[in-house]
C-alpha cells in the first residue's frame, strides 16, 4: 500500500465486530433532526381538521404541499391529501357531468322540456 491508501484507511470510521446482541440506543442520545421528527397520531388528526376548514385550510394545506415547512413528513401528509382532494374534485366532476347529460337527455326524450312551448313572462 501507498502512502494516500494507508492515510484513507485510517479515516474511515472503525468498523464495530459483529454481536449477536443487537445494540439499542436511547431516546435520550438519539437526535433525529427537526425535518425528520415524526408527526403523531394526534397531529395527524389535528391536520385533518385543520385542511378541512374550507378557505383557510385550502391555502395551508397549499403552503405546506410546496414547501412552506421544513418537516419532511408534514410536506408529504400534505402534499398526500392534496391528492385525495384533487382526485374527489375529478370523481365529483365526472359524476355531476354524466348525471347532467342523463338527466337532460332523460327530460328531453320524455317530453318534460320543450324549447318552442316556453312562453317569456314579458
Amino acid at each position: 500500500m501507498d502512502n494516500n491508501e494507508n492515510q484513507e484507511m485510517t479515516n474511515q470510521a472503525p468498523m464495530r465486530p459483529a454481536s449477536s446482541e443487537p445494540s439499542f440506543q436511547s431516546n435520550q442520545t438519539m437526535e433525529i433532526p427537526t425535518e425528520y421528527k415524526p408527526i403523531s397520531m394526534w397531529g395527524y388528526f389535528g391536520y385533518q381538521i385543520l385542511f378541512a376548514i374550507p378557505c383557510v385550510g385550502f391555502i395551508l394545506l397549499c403552503v405546506f404541499s410546496f414547501g412552506g415547512t421544513s418537516n419532511i413528513n408534514l410536506k408529504n401528509f400534505a402534499r398526500s391529501y392534496f391528492c385525495v382532494l384533487i382526485l374527489g374534485l375529478i370523481i365529483t366532476a365526472i359524476f355531476v357531468a354524466i348525471v347532467g347529460v342523463a338527466g337532460f337527455g332523460a327530460a328531453v326524450g320524455s317530453g318534460g322540456y320543450d324549447a318552442s312551448s316556453y312562453v317569456s313572462p314579458y
